[in-house]
């Protein structure tokens, strides 16, 4: 278990011990918006006001300064930070975590990419290898859009328009069950599938002991 310096998040200085532990901790905000930038939001739970990185579509879509908002959040985590990564929309969210499996694309330039084409429109380019689209996104050269598109291309979801990206996020129940199987040591991915499996099935969505032990039953399979 490896130790890491104090790292800055939200305004507070905390002392942690496990990337593992910490990467789990902080996967969803519900709060009061203190302020939004095309690339930043301040948003404020129980007196603490937490500095997210945020893309330009998240920008758009969120309520003026002073409203209540809820995001999704990826924590991404280095031995001298800790920076956490917000979205509206839980499929964008997911689409962020697939560019960071590719070779050379880390958070910042993740976001710059959301930011650039609409997330439908790129999975379509990634999916059809349209590398001249995917190029004039800031940021993306012809090597790394090769990349992105020899490492993801069977990895995500042929679109079907702005309904597949737009899907309706988690609900608080979902999201508790996917941050309980996390904790448990299941990836993000594994934990997705696995509520999916599980909803289908039926027996009382909503329950949270029922979902669970459900997504857990799959995963142990």
């Amino acid at each position: 278990m490896r130790e890491f310096r104090a790292s800055r998040c939200g305004g507070l200085r905390l002392q942690y011990v496990a990337s593992s532990t910490i990467a789990a901790m902080i996967a969803h905000l519900r709060g009061t918006l203190l302020a939004k930038h095309p690339n930043q939001a301040i948003v404020e739970v129980h007196g603490v006001g937490y500095d997210v990185s945020i893309s330009v579509p998240t920008f758009t879509e969120m309520p003026a300064a002073g409203a209540e908002v809820s995001l999704h959040i990826h924590t991404h985590v280095r031995e001298d930070a800790l920076s956490l990564y917000g979205f509206l929309r839980l499929a964008e969210k997911h689409l962020f975590e697939k560019l960071l499996t590719v070779s050379g694309i880390g958070p910042k330039l993740a976001i710059t990419i959301l930011s650039g084409m609409p997330a439908d429109e790129m999975v379509g380019a990634i999916r059809t290898g349209d590398l001249a689209r995917l190029t004039r996104i800031p940021g993306i050269g012809k090597k790394t859009a090769e990349r992105m598109v020899l490492e993801l291309r069977d990895k995500l979801l042929v679109p079907t328009g702005a309904s597949e990206i737009s899907a309706p996020t988690a609900t608080p129940v979902e999201e508790d069950v996917i941050s309980a199987l996390v904790n448990l040591g299941y990836q993000r991915a594994a934990a997705d599938k696995a509520l999916l499996a599980a909803a289908r099935g039926g027996k009382s969505p909503q329950n949270f002991d029922v979902l669970f032990r459900e997504a857990l039953g799959s995963l142990s399979k």
